[in-house]
This record gives structure tokens, C-alpha cells and sequence, in this order.
């Protein structure tokens, strides 16, 4: 059980991240890439990123599954408490942290397995090891994450459109309860499902809550309970993660699009960074079948997605609905 220990303060210093963290779906991809959890959800990525009789990860990163092991203890420092929102400035921090940090963390880690290769290099202060380190996480991202992080991206800013809306009408505390199915909020605690007993008395530095894609079946922290409070936790997936994008002709759904009330449809969800399908109603004023009805073909034509939160269905453009409402005019281009 994790027991977070809110004050009156920590209830309003308390935010939500502003998007996906590389280096926490990083570290959090590497123990789903390692064990058996999430199968029905993940099978798809292992496969791809990590083929059978295919040529597999980068032979720089492979010694990373030591570092991060997916039960017990992974390095603190290999997850920023700064917010980084791109892989260069989470590189930059994870490089940056001071030796004393990375020996203190690693030397933790040995007491829960040897220290091997790469792995001892960068417990006894090397700076080739340090190096070495950040060359391999960029490569494990670039295999094995930048291929998918539009949908990364989508689902994590999916969940933060729900959440934001529960804060506005709701409360600091109903999102807090909404975390996970299991949450109590007995106030001034927080109880979620954890891998062991933990505490983290917050004592008015508050926490950020960061939804992660690759965060599986409860919320994952730092060890170190003095850290700056971050809190990951899951998101529930887009099912069109489960198989491949169907093979679609291009000119089917883009035909499809044709028409003043899906422009207007994808407008909206531009202006408001993501509707339920009763607030998008209420705001093209269609009704709600056909609001369903015209999300569903923007959906299929890979413009929005679209994902279910408990009662709610929100809908949020694709990187591809965002160029097309973006797209200069024939008036806007030079004659």
C-alpha cells in the first residue's frame, strides 16, 4: 500500500503534468518489455520492438534490463523530478545528476542484485560509463518508443483532458480518488495499491500526478520518500493500440470528411483541446447521434481518437486532424 499524507497546502500545490515524461515512459516501457504483464495491451509493442528471429533492441541498450529490472528497485535518478516534457531535456537532467545521487541509488540497487558491466562502471563514478548511459537510453527511445509516441501522446493528453475537466467542476480530491479503481481517500491520506508499504508525507511541497502510458495495474514513485513528489500512474488505453493500424485507402475516409458539419466538429475539438461526445454536441449544436456519428468518421479516418474514462468518452484530434485544421488555404498560399 502507498500512503501519500496530504496537508491543506499539499491539496493545493498538487497539479497534473502537462503532457508524457520521455524518461518515465522510458524506464516504465523497460519493465514492460521484461515481464509478462498487459499482455492483451502490450504483446503488440514487444513484438514489434523485439521480434522473434528479428534483429531486436540496439545491442547498446540490452545491458539497461539490469539497470532497470521490472520487479524490486530501479534507480531513482533515471526519472527526473523536474519536468522534462522532451527526451533532450530528460537526457540532460538524468546526465546532470550528481555522482554521490547516482551511487547512492545504485548501491541501493545492489542490495537487491549484483552490479555487472556497464552497470558497476557507472556505480564506481565513470565518466564513459555516464556516457555510455546516455547514448543507450537514447537509443532504446529511438527503437522502441519514437515510432509510437503520437499515440503515446494522445492517450496520455486523453486522460489529462478528463482529469482537467473532474478538477474544474469536481475538486482536487475527486481526481485524487480517481487514480485508480482501488484508491481511498481518507482524508488527509492517500491509499493506492503499491508493490510494498510506503509513505510519503508531503509536508506542503504537494505532488504531481503523471498519467503514463506504459505504467501497468498500480501507480509507480520514487524509493526515496525525501524526492520531490511525483506520482505516475495508468491510463487506460486506446484500443486501436491493441493491433496494427488497418491498411485504409487514403481517399475513402478523406472523401468522407467532406462537409460543413465535420469541419465544424474538428474545429471544436481544436479550440478545446478535447470533448466529450455531450459537450461537442452541445457546442456544434447537433444532436448527440450525430455527434457520435461524425466522430466515429473522423475517427476511422486517423483525425481523432477517441478514449473511454469511466462514464466518458473524449475524443481528441490525431497529430494528423491538427495539420489538416492547420493547413493553409488555397487564398493563404502565394500566387
Amino acid at each position: 500500500m502507498l500512503r501519500i499524507h496530504f496537508t491543506g497546502e499539499d491539496l493545493g500545490r498538487t497539479r497534473l503534468a502537462t503532457g508524457p515524461e520521455p524518461m518515465w515512459e522510458l524506464l516504465l516501457s523497460l519493465h514492460k518489455l521484461t515481464d509478462a504483464e498487459g499482455r492483451m495491451v502490450f504483446d503488440c509493442w514487444r513484438r514489434r520492438v523485439r521480434p522473434v528471429g528479428g534483429a531486436g533492441l540496439p545491442a547498446s541498450t540490452r545491458w539497461l534490463a539490469h539497470l532497470a529490472p521490472p520487479v524490486g528497485y530501479s534507480p531513482d535518478f533515471l526519472t527526473p523530478a523536474r519536468q522534462a516534457g522532451d527526451l533532450g531535456t530528460g537526457l540532460d537532467l538524468v546526465l546532470a545528476t550528481p555522482r554521490r545521487r547516482i551511487r547512492h541509488d545504485l548501491t541501493t540497487l545492489a542490495a537487491q542484485q549484483p552490479l555487472r558491466g556497464p552497470v558497476a562502471d557507472l556505480a564506481d563514478g565513470s565518466r564513459r560509463a555516464l556516457h555510455r548511459l546516455g547514448q543507450a537510453l537514447r537509443d532504446y527511445h529511438t527503437h522502441a518508443l519514437a515510432p509510437f509516441w503520437n499515440r503515446i501522446r494522445t492517450c496520455v493528453q486523453a486522460d489529462l483532458t478528463v482529469r482537467g475537466k473532474t478538477f474544474l467542476h469536481a475538486g482536487i480530491e475527486a481526481v485524487l480518488t480517481d487514480l485508480h479503481p482501488a484508491a481511498r481517500w481518507e482524508p488527509p491520506v492517500l491509499k493506492l495499491p503499491y508493490s510494498r508499504d510506503h509513505d510519503i508525507h508531503l509536508d506542503g511541497r504537494g505532488v504531481r500526478l503523471l498519467p503514463s502510458f506504459f505504467c501497468w495495474g498500480r501507480p509507480f514513485t520514487f524509493h526515496d520518500p525525501g524526492l520531490p513528489p511525483v506520482i505516475a500512474f495508468p491510463v487506460e488505453h486506446d484500443l486501436d493500440w491493441l493491433t496494427p493500424p488497418a491498411r485504409r485507402d487514403p481517399r475513402r475516409p478523406l472523401a468522407a470528411l467532406l462537409g460543413r458539419t465535420r469541419t465544424t466538429v474538428l474545429t471544436a475539438l481544436a479550440a478545446h483541446g478535447g470533448c466529450t461526445t455531450t459537450e461537442l454536441a452541445h457546442r456544434t449544436g447537433i444532436s448527440l447521434a450525430s455527434a457520435s456519428q461524425h466522430t466515429g468518421v473522423l475517427r476511422d479516418a486517423g483525425l481523432i481518437t477517441t478514449v473511454r474514462r469511466g462514464a466518458h468518452v473524449v475524443h481528441t484530434l490525431q497529430p494528423a486532424g491538427t495539420s489538416l485544421i492547420n493547413a493553409p488555404t488555397k487564398r493563404d498560399r502565394p500566387e
